[in-house]
């Protein structure tokens, strides 16, 4: 440990304070969240139930990532920064099943908030899918981690690609129902996932195939689930070597950093929802129509009329 704080000289060292820093920063935007969102009178389907449960999700993700920032650790390798038994992978994993799943309950319900006030069944539906499909990733996650397999951990992030296209398009189909300040959320919201998705496709995944490869080149044994649940439990390795750390730093660095602003960003949207049906564009056929002129009374119309006009005809009707 003190050797750890003398490398002054180590990136790794700046990095783990970059990360604290970050999330010490993401901790205190949630309280000020919490503080804002409970001061905002109850109306609508931004009410304190529900908007609870969204503040509950944001800060499992949010202090989850600050637990998981301020002890680094890298699963299938086994590795960590600092030797304590809250770095071990079971813990760690743990923590990050909870905050993840929590993270893509948050995307579920704005956009079923979404799809319901602009009535797109399309939306709707993704809405539905993105829980499911999340924990199906995090099975994948557990037991490549427990069989320190990096071939099922390209798969569950192949999951969080497909799952993402799918938010992906359920936001593009609200964009011609939308107009002003939410369509701009929603242009700024598919910009991140459109820049996530090229993260995943020509990083992130290709990393985890990689090392497929060489595990099996150098013939690798993998563990059995049992005997992985074991190890993840009670073996943890201690290291400041850089170059163990290379390949992780990029996807830890944005998962605990945008990943996260991205959850209280849907946490402060959320709360905002009774404002939604203002920025609905309108049919194009009740704005754009032009008004017909009124048309001339009929002496056939009603009784009131024909007992207006009676005394006019001088009294002869032809009724």
């Amino acid at each position: 440990m003190r050797l750890f704080w003398q490398a002054r000289s180590n990136p790794l060292v700046w990095w783990w304070a970059l990360l604290t820093l970050f999330s010490s920063g993401n901790v205190a935007l949630w309280f000020l969240l919490y503080r804002d969102v409970y001061r905002q009178p109850v109306s609508g389907i931004g009410g304190y139930a529900n908007t609870g449960l969204m503040l509950f999700l944001c800060a499992a993700y949010v202090f989850g990532c600050a637990f998981r920032s301020l002890l680094p650790r890298a699963d299938v390798q086994r590795i960590c920064l600092f030797d304590t038994w809250l770095s071990s992978v079971l813990i760690g994993r743990s923590v990050a099943t909870v905050a993840e799943v929590c993270f893509a309950a948050q995307w579920a319900i704005v956009l079923h908030q979404l799809g319901g006030t602009a009535n797109v069944d399309t939306t709707l539906n993704v809405a539905w899918a993105v829980v499911p499909l999340i924990v199906v990733a995090q099975c994948c996650s557990w037991y490549g981690v427990l069989t320190t397999n990096s071939l099922v951990h390209a798969i569950e992030n192949s999951i969080w690609a497909i799952t993402f296209l799918a938010i992906g398009i359920g936001l593009c189909r609200l964009l011609p129902e939308f107009d002003g300040a939410v369509r701009v959320t929603l242009l700024v919201a598919l910009v991140g996932i459109a820049a996530y998705l090229a993260f995943l496709i020509a990083i992130d995944v290709p990393m985890y195939l990689n090392r497929w490869q060489d595990e099996l080149v150098l013939g690798s044994k993998l563990l059995r689930p049992i005997e992985g649940l074991h190890d993840a439990t009670t073996r943890w390795v201690v290291t400041h070597d850089f170059a163990q750390w290379k390949d992780e730093i990029a996807w830890m660095t944005l998962y605990f950093t945008a990943a996260v602003w991205a959850s209280l960003a849907l946490c402060l949207a959320y709360s905002l929802g009774d404002r939604l049906p203002q920025y609905l564009i309108e049919p194009a056929a009740l704005v754009s129509a032009p008004s017909s002129p009124p048309s001339p009374p009929s002496l056939h119309a009603t009784p009131a009329l024909r007992g207006d006009l009676g005394p006019r005809l001088g009294g002869m009707t032809p009724w």
